[in-house]
């Protein structure tokens, strides 16, 4: 019976994050290629975590949805209220092959985004027009999304980063935004903060913003995934800066957020580690990096 489980739970969540499908082959080649980080990075270390990836990415939209160019941009050209579980695999599968997929594969998916975002633009409801290729919405994008994946690591993985190792992290991973057109992308804890500081006068709730986060919360095709939902939401929502909660009117008192929210989401997180195993991605991209590739002979 718990082998049955045991594959059930993780078929779910492989079919909800990828797809179903994992695209191994997309890891194993060429032999030798080390991609853009390689198996000793911060940046392999922290996007190998399940939980603390997906609290943090629920973390990262929420925080995202506060800046009303970004928003008014996912509001009118992104399809995630009528196909939520295809938003969330195209962005898990980039998360995941610019992390730890060779370097064509790398090259291939930050060029197809970039070639998308240069349809997406409008003008947002206080008139200012957007670009989601505006190298400074960029960084916002990345930054909101890089400090969130950390936070979940730091939270709920098996051993908190240094600050050194936690700068490491962000400079390896603006290396990423950077290829993607980001401009002056911060590099360490305190230019992240810094980042923030400074931006904090752009940010607002708008009801785009508040609809988005009232429909990732309610999100779930069936009673497992939105009660799987919901801690990881809450998990999420722990993870945010104080001020960000309390823009987006998200009342979940510190009592409840440090005794209810945190370790649910560590239960759920050794769930989804107990059922899925070890990952079968990142077991590729060593076994790739690790390899060499054989010399042609003439």
């Amino acid at each position: 019976m718990l082998g049955i489980l045991r594959r059930r739970i993780r078929d779910e969540v492989l079919q909800t994050v990828q797809g179903g499908d994992l695209q191994l082959e997309r890891y194993r080649e060429p032999l030798g290629d080390q991609g853009l980080y390689g198996p000793d990075s911060m940046a392999w270390r922290v996007h190998a975590h399940a939980a603390g990836m997906l609290a943090g990415g629920f973390a990262a939209l929420m925080l995202q949805s506060l800046h009303p160019l970004a928003m008014a941009g996912v509001d009118q050209h992104s399809d995630y209220r009528v196909d939520p579980v295809g938003r969330l695999n195209r962005t898990a599968r980039f998360v995941t092959i610019t992390t730890f997929g060779p370097s064509r594969e790398v090259e291939a998916a930050l060029a197809k985004v970039r070639r998308i975002h240069t349809f997406v633009q409008g003008s947002a409801l206080d008139g200012r027009a957007y670009r989601a290729d505006d190298p400074e919405l960029l960084s916002w994008v990345h930054v909101a999304e890089a400090r969130c994946f950390l936070a979940g690591y730091q939270a709920f993985g098996p051993k908190r980063l240094t600050e050194a190792e936690c700068d490491r992290y962000y400079a390896e991973v603006a290396v990423g935004a950077e290829r993607l057109g980001a401009v002056e992308v911060p590099r360490s804890v305190a230019e992240v903060e810094a980042f923030l500081d400074r931006v904090r006068g752009e940010l607002r709730v708008t009801p785009a913003a508040l609809d988005a986060v009232r429909f990732l919360r309610g999100f779930g095709r069936n009673r497992q995934e939105k009660f799987a939902t919901q801690i990881l939401m809450n998990g999420g929502i722990s993870l945010l800066p104080g001020w960000a909660r309390a823009e987006l009117s998200v009342r979940r008192p510190v009592v409840v957020r440090v005794v209810w929210d945190r370790p649910a989401t560590r239960v759920l997180g050794r769930i989804l580690e107990w059922a899925c195993g070890p990952s079968e991605v990142v077991a590729a991209a060593r076994a790739r990096t690790a390899a060499h590739q054989a010399p042609v002979r003439s």
